[in-house]
């Protein structure tokens, strides 16, 4: 399982914002802290994130681009993944997903809340909300389906 994938060491004894903070050093030099994902909190029960809107977060019509959330909302519940993912997990990716957009936005902060509507050895199943921080309206509604790997032997 590639390391940005394994559990910190010691995780449960963190605080939520302490494992963020952890978890966003993985995070260097992939997609995410490239687009400026952040995470902001991380417990099994729920995952937190920001990102402020660039220009490269917009498409060529000015307004942010669904692909900029849909990655928001995926990597939050990828995180979540990470933290619920069974000792037998080689680890997951994700099967199935599906957003609703519900608004956009053009500058600012966006976050992202990932809870969990199934957990299990072989899938899990995430909801996602992403929301714009001044108007605090939705802009997406978001679930995934990821598929527990096994260890490879």
């Amino acid at each position: 399982m590639a390391d940005y994938m394994k559990k910190p060491k010691g995780w449960k004894d963190l605080s939520p914002e302490k494992l963020a903070e952890l978890m966003n050093r993985r995070s260097e030099g992939y997609l995410p802290a490239l687009l400026g994902f952040t995470l902001i909190s991380v417990s099994k029960e729920h995952v937190r994130a920001s990102m402020e809107i660039a220009k490269h977060h917009l498409a060529p019509n000015d307004y942010l681009h669904a692909a900029s959330v849909i990655t928001l909302a995926d990597t939050t519940c990828g995180y979540a993944t990470i933290i619920n993912l069974p000792e037998s997990a080689g680890g997951f990716t994700t099967i199935e997903l599906k957003t609703n957009f519900l608004g956009t936005s053009r500058e600012g902060v966006i976050f992202c809340e990932g809870t969990p509507a199934h957990i299990g050895m072989r899938t899990m199943v995430w909801d996602a909300r992403v929301w714009d921080e001044k108007s605090g309206r939705n802009l997406a509604l978001f679930r995934c389906t990821q598929m527990i790997l096994p260890k490879q032997q």
